[in-house]
């Protein structure tokens, strides 16, 4: 079934000159980008967003990290898209991640971990529609659609 799902290249991503890299993985592992904005996060956003960590000590110090430069926020689409693009995000500690996935390729820091990525169908709808307006998810036919699946897996 095709899953859009949402990646955030974090403040890091951008400064250290990896967003092409990042989304060029994503690409081409056969995932349609259905969307893309860089923005400046709030704090407001962030204390939805991250709501579930609003108990512990570190709270304000990753808001602070995602409002040090602005991110890019993308939708990717693709048949089990969440599952894919999260698998491919690695641990969330970059020093625990395994070689060959983003963060296991791209960071040492547990916080400065490169993405954000949805790791449910319930946290990715929820996520793509905090941080996109409807009518700045695309869709369109992929010219290489048929190459990337069987026609009975989606």
């Amino acid at each position: 079934m095709l899953e859009k799902t949402l990646v955030i290249l974090k403040p890091g991503t951008l400064q250290r000159g990896l967003v092409g890299e990042i989304t060029r993985r994503f690409e081409r592992k056969g995932l349609r980008l259905a969307g893309m904005k860089m923005m400046q996060l709030t704090d407001e956003l962030l204390t939805q967003h991250y709501a579930h960590l609003s108990g512990k000590p570190f709270f304000q110090r990753v808001k602070d990290s995602m409002m040090a430069a602005p991110v890019i926020a993308c939708c990717f689409e693709g048949v089990d898209a969440i599952h894919t693009v999260h698998d491919m995000a690695g641990a969330t500690n970059g020093r625990a991640a395994a070689p060959g996935t983003i963060r296991g390729d791209y960071c040492m820091s547990f916080q400065e971990n490169i993405v954000h990525t949805s790791d449910s169908p319930e946290t990715a709808e929820a996520e793509l529609k905090r941080f996109f307006k409807p009518e700045e998810i695309f869709d369109y036919k992929q010219a290489t659609f048929e190459y990337l699946y069987a026609n009975d897996e989606y």
